[in-house]
């Protein structure tokens, strides 16, 4: 297993120089390498600097203890399998996108935009063509499938978190983590953002019956104080579309 895995991650990052190359030539900007990637460096370790042996050896251990701990043989190896293939695909991602980083580095590039590829979640999405400087980090999350591409400063978006939402089908947003109220409120015209924000870590919290965030809008002008969520929004409006609009508006979820 750690062999094939290796095989792929040296697979992602040998692509890495020509495809910088290439983009950078069609951008008609002249690409001047200042070295050649050694794709071999990126492969048979994991992201972390681990050795690939220990880390997959990591689904084996869960799914044993998984079994002393009572679950079925069949659903613990399941679990471990999923654990797995999470991993596997994890690894070759991020070695890809090292590899780029690295060639973006050597041929002189100004940074790049991230490329967010559908079915993608919402946290990915809020970033969707955002540019970084060639030096910054990629974040990203296990399984992550996001790409960056070469771009400088003021080239045009490739795409936008907006674009890729009126792109997506019900379905996709629902499983991107949008709730169908919060999928109203961007419909009537809700700021994406500040939609998608409240869900950060420790941001929800239910008072009195009543859902609200600790994620603040008043920078966006809304009215200070506890700010409930879209979907309690709804709920008090009882289906009247302008008191949707007001509160929207109220609560910053408008602009």
């Amino acid at each position: 297993m750690a062999g094939g895995l290796t095989g792929a991650q040296l697979a992602a990052a040998q692509s890495a120089d020509p495809y910088v190359a290439g983009s950078m030539a069609a951008a008609d900007v002249a690409p001047a390498a200042e070295g050649v990637l050694v794709a071999a460096s990126l492969a048979g370790v994991a992201a972390d600097g681990r050795d690939l042996v220990t880390l997959l050896y990591q689904p084996v251990i869960a799914s044993l203890v998984a079994i002393q701990g009572g679950q079925p043989p069949a659903r613990a190896m399941a679990a471990g399998m999923t654990q797995l293939d999470r991993i596997v695909r994890t690894e070759v991602a991020d070695a890809g996108r090292t590899a780029d980083q690295i060639a973006l580095t050597t041929h002189g590039a100004k940074g790049y935009v991230r490329v967010v590829t559908l079915p993608a979640c919402a946290r990915c999405i809020l970033l969707a063509g955002k540019w970084y400087r060639w030096s910054e980090g990629f974040k990203r999350h296990e399984q992550c499938d996001c790409q960056m591409v070469e771009a400088g400063e003021d080239d045009k978006p490739l795409m936008s978190p907006e674009s890729v939402y009126a792109d997506m089908t019900p379905e996709e947003r629902s499983k991107a983590g949008w709730s169908k109220a919060e999928q109203e409120a961007i419909d009537l015209g809700a700021d994406i953002y500040a939609v998608t924000n409240i869900h950060r870590k420790g941001s929800l919290y239910t008072a009195g019956g009543r859902q609200y965030t600790h994620e603040s809008a008043t920078k966006r002008g809304s009215s200070p104080g506890p700010r409930i969520t879209p979907r309690q929004i709804f709920k008090d409006a009882k289906g009247d579309r302008d008191e949707a609009i007001r509160l929207l508006r109220r609560f910053g979820y408008l602009r």
